[in-house]
């Protein structure tokens, strides 16, 4: 019983060991957010809930299984509500968007850097409808504002 609960640890160990951290999640979905912003042209509104989306999904990875999840199908479904048909077609076209993290030797990667500079904004930093506690598990989230009719 013993050994067994010692191998239960070294597994949830091992789990959160790969969990992004809330410092990198905010990093990473504010600079994919800025590119999404400048290339889908999103309204203010729009870079606002493409950054709460974005955040919600990085702070849902807590391994490489994670990467194209669920969370990834709920990160597209909210993007779908939010996006204009043409901005979504866009996206989905656009693999650094629509696939924007990997899991690569160990370690998490983000597509968005192969077509962007490290470091250079286009907009100011958008204003999040909620505060994100890293403390809370990722289900607790808030839905994005709805843009017109559900596509």
């Amino acid at each position: 019983m013993k050994k067994m609960m010692l191998m239960a640890m070294m597994m949830v160990m091992t789990v959160t060991a790969n969990a992004m951290s809330y410092k990198t999640a905010k990093k990473e979905a504010l600079f994919l957010s800025d590119k999404m912003a400048y290339e889908l042209n999103l309204t203010p509104a729009q870079y606002d809930d493409v950054y709460d989306i974005n955040l919600d999904y990085m702070m849902s990875l807590n391994s490489r299984g994670d990467v194209y999840g669920s969370w990834w199908d709920r990160r597209d479904a909210k993007l779908r509500c939010v996006l204009t048909p043409w901005q979504y077609d866009r996206y989905r076209g656009l693999n650094h968007f629509y696939r924007p993290v990997m899991w690569k030797s160990g370690r998490w990667a983000f597509a968005v850097y192969a077509h962007y500079k490290r470091g250079h904004f286009y907009n100011h930093h958008p204003k999040p409808h909620h505060r994100h506690d890293p403390r809370h598990a990722p289900h607790h989230r808030h839905e994005p504002r709805h843009h017109g009719p559900h596509r």
